[in-house]
């Protein structure tokens, strides 16, 4: 694919997969990370699970242990998504945090944020339409379809849709930029409301009824992840350059 689309400037990728993750990258030891790889690789959030109340023990193992099915796109719009989710969030190999899924079931069962753009459909419109256009930029550049699109044109197109690029078809009527923000503000909520997240940045879990006592920049709770990776992860991807 060349660079003839006027993208965003990428880190190297690794064949067909997304770019190479930071060279030293630890694999996750004790419980499961997304791609098997975190900066806390000794740390589990779920060993906490004791500590929170029954309620919210529920749910947060629930979201490992039970999966919702998808039930609010059909199966063209889940593939499509799918692709786009695993392309946003740099899962390209499992274990995969559920994103569609968790977003699937927010929209079937309405729990929308409360508010909506003057210039933008309702967000279930927005993110089926997305699909829709995802797939006729694909069209339009080759392939049958945005999941049947190889690795880095699906990511030149997503790279199109974050800076406002795509104008034609559907998004004639939908404001591309606008439309991402919509995506990924229901995106990044439902990837990191995950275990599994959790454990790749280090975060302690619920609050409740243990609470935190050691509250400061660099102070962290006996049970807490400790790092074991500090690299910037901009800093490195600015620094390990290009591959077109």
């Amino acid at each position: 694919m060349s660079s003839d689309h006027g993208l965003g400037r990428l880190p190297h990728r690794r064949g067909e997969g997304l770019p190479d993750p930071p060279p030293g990258l630890p694999r996750q030891r004790r419980g499961t990370a997304p791609q098997g790889r975190s900066r806390y690789p000794d740390y589990d959030v779920l060993e906490q699970a004791e500590h929170w109340d029954p309620q919210t023990r529920a749910v947060v193992l629930a979201r490992v242990d039970d999966p919702p099915p998808l039930r609010f796109f059909n199966p063209e719009e889940a593939e499509t998504l799918a692709a786009f989710c695993d392309i946003v969030t740099a899962q390209d190999r499992e274990p995969r945090v559920p994103v569609l899924a968790m977003v699937d079931q927010k929209l079937h069962e309405g729990r929308l944020d409360g508010f909506q753009y003057a210039d933008m459909p309702d967000d279930r419109d927005t993110w089926r339409l997305a699909a829709r256009g995802l797939d006729e930029r694909a069209r339009a550049l080759g392939a049958d379809r945005f999941v049947a699109a190889d690795v880095e044109l699906r990511t030149d197109i997503v790279a199109e849709f974050h800076a406002g690029e795509l104008r034609d078809g559907v998004w004639a009527e939908l404001p591309a930029q606008r439309a991402f923000s919509v995506l990924m503000r229901a995106v990044l909520s439902e990837y990191y409301s995950h275990p599994w997240a959790w454990n790749e940045i280090g975060f302690g879990g619920p609050a409740y009824p243990r609470g935190y006592a050691r509250m400061g920049i660099g102070l962290r709770e006996a049970w807490e992840g400790e790092e074991e990776f500090g690299v910037d992860p901009v800093r490195d991807v600015r620094e390990r350059g290009v591959d077109r």
